[in-house]
């Protein structure tokens, strides 16, 4: 692996092997998301406490200051919307031009298999990996499944998450489930937790990170179950203290209730 390379993959996963990244990339398919409609305001206090933004172009230059940010994850596929007939049939909208001009850490994009559109998306992939790989730059590749959220088990993100590895994704972004281990087993390459919609307690956030870091996966990229809480920088700070301090669900929930009382 090149210098590049490597330096770029250690400002992302810290030196405990683990990671925190924080996705504020929502709007490209959803448009003004909750509680993201300023996404620089957002983001302004929970900087501190994540490892780096998933984002895109647009709202990298439009919202987040360049003397104060963390290493960033760019956003590179598109085109589909919320209201659009199929989300799977993405298109590479970013190019590698763009990632070094933006001085960014990595690459994302979703392939969305099992899909009409898998073929595309996974041929999408294979060419930002061959753009990474010219000038090292490590692609993560996003288990999507669009609007079907029923195909979120271990059979389905195993092969998803393998594929992706096999087509030179250096870190795979997938959804945690029961029997997460078999996908992590299954995946020769880092895998980091995607968070999914907001669900209706923080503690079941803390019990399937945990649950997750466990099993092997290396971090989280949790947007809406830290930015559209009600308490972001408990719910940060709780996360980070599971991914990097090695507390349980517990002490985790014990922590964002005292952060939460502080009034942060």
């Amino acid at each position: 692996m090149d210098w590049g390379m490597k330096n770029r993959l250690a400002q992302l996963i810290k030196s405990d092997g683990h990671c925190l990244f924080m996705p504020i990339d929502h709007g490209y398919f959803q448009g003004p998301t909750r509680k993201l409609e300023k996404p620089g305001k957002t983001v302004e206090p929970l900087l501190p406490y994540c490892d780096a933004l998933f984002v895109t172009r647009g709202v990298l230059r439009s919202s987040i200051d360049p003397k104060n940010s963390k290493p960033v994850i760019l956003r590179v596929s598109g085109g589909t919307s919320m209201v659009g007939q199929d989300l799977a049939n993405e298109g590479i909208t970013t190019s590698i031009k763009e990632a070094i001009r933006l001085n960014v850490c990595a690459i994302g994009i979703s392939i969305f298999v099992g899909s009409d559109y898998e073929r595309q998306s996974l041929l999408n992939l294979s060419k930002l990996v061959d753009w990474g790989e010219d000038y090292g730059i490590p692609v993560m590749a996003v288990t999507a499944v669009g609007k079907e959220l029923g195909k979120r088990d271990a059979r389905y993100l195993s092969l998803c998450s393998r594929i992706a590895a096999e087509l030179g994704a250096r870190v795979v972004k997938t959804y945690w489930c029961e029997n997460f281990e078999k996908v992590v087993d299954g995946c020769p390459v880092p895998v980091v937790m995607a968070g999914g919609p907001k669900v209706d307690t923080e503690h079941e956030v803390f019990d399937f990170v945990y649950d997750g870091i466990q099993k092997g996966a290396i971090g989280v990229n949790l947007g809406r179950n830290i930015w559209q809480n009600d308490h972001p920088v408990a719910m940060i700070k709780a996360l980070r203290a599971i991914i990097h301090e090695g507390a349980t669900a517990n002490e985790a929930n014990d922590l964002f209730e005292e952060v939460k009382k502080g009034g942060e």
